[in-house]
């Protein structure tokens, strides 16, 4: 079990973590937790106004904030008793989105029932979770991000943290399995992620063109088209495209956090 891998999580976490933001479009930012309700006082490591209201966050230092993740974050997920690599995806996505959230998710992929509490069934389950585990709960959490309002203003480096979180998480696995080269197992990941957005690239690009009747579609269209229909077709088509690049772009950024990984 991981009960001394807490530091190492909570330096991951904190390099995704910025100084002092103040921006007002985020909600975490206000202590009303909702933009312009009560006052903007900001985050920093992570420490939102929102989640923390009576705290200084201006003034915050990282001795300050080592006990508050600690017991709000790693404490509440059972951080010391889950497998390296699982604590790792499970406590980066608390500090986002809250322990209960993060936990839920974390036993969805674990198979056990998900009241977001840890217990002796989730610590049992827990401690034969790997990198399928690790894969499942950080795609769970994309997609809980990409349901926010605020997902189009934070989605390149949301996104891009989560790669961070399950390229690092998947290596603590593997570092941990003996005779394992982790370095080749990881430089494998990135090469398939790589693969896997080539294919996607070219999908969406195919789609793109059938969809707007480019060259090589091989489709008629009839003497007298519905063009109500025809559009219909046409903006469904394209938004298909768009989420097929979407996901592509993910395997990109995979791709490279996998890489980064194994350095």
């Amino acid at each position: 079990m991981a009960s001394t891998n807490f530091p190492e999580c909570l330096s991951i976490t904190l390099a995704s973590e910025g100084s002092l933001s103040t921006e007002r479009t985020d909600p975490g930012n206000w202590t009303g937790g909702k933009i312009g309700k009560g006052t903007l006082k900001g985050t920093k490591y992570g420490i939102s106004a929102a989640a923390f209201p009576n705290i200084d966050i201006r003034n915050l230092t990282l001795d300050d904030v080592r006990p508050i993740y600690k017991a709000r974050y790693w404490d509440e997920i059972g951080g010391d008793a889950l497998p390296p690599g699982l604590d790792l995806a499970t406590f980066d996505y608390a500090v986002n989105s809250g322990p209960a959230r993060a936990l839920r998710d974390a036993q969805a992929v674990i198979g056990v029932p998900a009241d977001g509490k840890f217990g002796p069934v989730t610590r049992l389950h827990a401690a034969s979770a790997g990198i399928k585990e690790i894969k499942a709960l950080c795609a769970k959490r994309l997609n809980f991000m990409q349901s926010l309002a605020i997902w189009k203003t934070y989605r390149k480096g949301w996104s891009a943290r989560v790669a961070k979180i399950e390229a690092k998480a998947v290596a603590m696995v593997l570092r941990a399995q003996p005779g394992v080269d982790a370095k080749a197992a990881l430089a494998n990941e990135a090469m398939k992620a790589e693969k896997t957005a080539g294919t996607l690239q070219k999908a969406g690009a195919a789609i793109a063109v059938t969809t707007s009747g480019g060259a090589g579609t091989g489709a008629a269209l009839p003497a007298e088209p519905n063009l109500l229909l025809l559009g219909g077709l046409m903006l469904a088509g394209l938004v298909v495209a768009g989420v097929v690049v979407v996901k592509a772009v993910r395997e990109k950024e995979r791709a490279e956090a996998y890489r980064a990984a194994g350095r």
